[in-house]
């Protein structure tokens, strides 16, 4: 069993600060003549959702039911944010449009991902008092629909303490788990959630304490827990990875090893994979260690970004589950895709019966023309109707791990038909590829690819390496 098999759908509900990630990449090759500052030309811009909506892009990712309680402004930025929040699948039917400005983050990206600034355009006022009125009524009548409510507070003027603890309060009285992404030091606004989320500066911040061993960290933990009387303090750390706080004895989760890229956005991640997990009923040890993998699969990442189901699940599959994490049923092909949007997808098939250096070089070749190796892989039904009664040597489920073990296999699909041609329609491939004993033509799923911009790439194969002639000499 894989994380596929045990995150389900859930309805979960973000309350926050969003705004829109704009970034500017470009280069800087002088200095101004007007003064002393560099000259940055702009080369490319794109925007992403951030803050709130960026826990919410990551709860989709992780394929959950996302539902965004928020405002934005009636200006470009709010337009481009839901335009953007809806294309994700966000429920944004409690996404209201206020007098203030939308939040806009614009970072500036030169040579090698540097970023060289920011420019922050923002209103961190509190809320008119018809706004919160208006949110509030939209959350009484939707409440009962959800299964965990996030709070990611920015301190951008939503999350006002009279505001957050109405929420809070509301929650405990329908028996909903709150997590809280917290960033003001007045702790008591945060009083009654389940569970809070403070980095290290924030825990001093909270407590007043210190926060640099261990020891001091465990204590200060606590300290917030007593302080907003809640279940669980998550403190994120860092390189140093996380620290959970509770009725038990406090648990420390080691950072993944990762080259680190850029930290924005991976307390989101974290948050958005501990709710999933909560809402599946996880127990709370593995939900956060499940968080935490996620959040180290984002700092390898420039940029705000989401990161997928999928993604993670490659990530623990060695960890919890071993090769079965790469094997997937036929019917997760189409989420396949869905999931991972912004990959290019490779895809193989064949009988792989005996496994063999032809196979594996060519594998090797296949994984190198994209982000994702897809196998699909025949079943022993499958191998019997197109070699013979004798057919298979190894059964479906061997030859799919040991296909599995390869470290540049992504994922394996046992699919029963005598081609692939269904799989190769519900995973919507960016490349197929096959070995040159074919020709072109007769490439199973050829139409398809190239239907949507795709492509047949044949490989070279190793002479005189086949598992009817290893078969002959046996």
């Amino acid at each position: 069993m894989s994380l596929l098999d045990i995150i389900g759908r859930k309805n979960i509900l973000v309350i926050g600060d969003v705004m829109l990630d704009t970034y500017f990449t470009g280069e800087v090759q002088r200095i101004s003549p007007e003064a002393p500052v560099p000259v940055f030309r702009k080369v490319r811009e794109r925007s992403v959702p951030g803050g709130a909506a960026n826990v919410a892009v990551n709860l989709v990712a992780a394929g959950q039911n996302v539902s965004l309680l928020s405002l934005i402004g009636n200006d470009s930025a709010g337009r481009k944010l839901r335009g953007q929040l809806e294309k994700a699948n966000i429920n944004c039917e409690m996404l209201i449009t206020g007098k203030q400005n939308t939040v806009q983050k614009i970072r500036f990206i030169a040579e090698n991902n540097q970023q060289v600034m920011r420019l922050d355009e923002e209103d961190t006022g509190e809320l008119e008092s018809d706004d919160y009125c208006h949110l509030m009524d939209l959350l009484h009548k939707k409440i009962n629909h959800f299964s965990v409510l996030i709070l990611s507070d920015y301190l951008k003027g939503l999350l006002s303490p009279e505001f957050t603890q109405r929420i809070l309060r509301l929650a405990k009285e329908h028996g909903i788990r709150v997590l809280a992404d917290v960033k003001d030091s007045r702790a008591k606004k945060y009083k009654g959630a389940y569970l809070l989320k403070p980095n290290l500066s924030e825990l001093r911040m909270m407590t007043d304490l210190p926060v640099e061993t261990k020891e001091e960290i465990i204590t200060a933990a606590y300290r917030l827990r007593d302080i907003c009387q809640c279940a669980y303090v998550l403190v994120t750390m860092g390189s140093r990875g996380m620290l959970l706080a509770g009725s038990e004895s406090p648990l420390l989760i080691k950072a993944d090893d990762h080259e680190v890229f850029d930290v924005t956005g991976a307390g989101d991640t974290a948050l958005a994979y501990l709710a999933a997990s909560l809402a599946n009923e996880l127990q709370l040890g593995q939900a956060v260690e499940i968080a935490n993998h996620a959040a180290g699969l984002q700092v390898t990442k420039m940029g705000t970004s989401a990161i997928s189901l999928y993604e993670v699940n490659r990530e623990l599959s060695h960890i919890f589950y071993g090769t079965a994490g790469k094997i997937l049923d036929q019917e997760m092909a189409s989420e396949l895709r869905e999931s991972e949007p912004e990959k290019k997808i490779v895809f193989t098939n064949g009988c792989f019966d005996i496994l063999h250096i032809g196979h594996v070089r060519s594998l090797e070749q296949a994984a190198k023309l994209g982000d994702l190796l897809v196998i699909g892989l025949n079943s022993d039904a499958s191998v019997r109707h197109l070699k013979g009664e004798n057919r298979p040597i190894n059964s479906a489920k061997d030859r799919a791990e040991l296909l599995a073990s390869l470290e540049y296999v992504d994922y394996v699909i046992i699919f029963e038909e005598d081609t692939p041609y269904e799989l190769i329609r519900q995973i919507r491939p960016d490349v197929i590829v096959k070995g040159k004993d074919y020709k072109l033509e007769e490439v199973v799923g050829k139409d398809i690819v190239e239907a949507y911009g795709g492509k047949v790439v044949l490989v070279d194969l190793v002479e005189g390496k086949s598992t009817t002639g290893i078969l002959q000499k046996m």
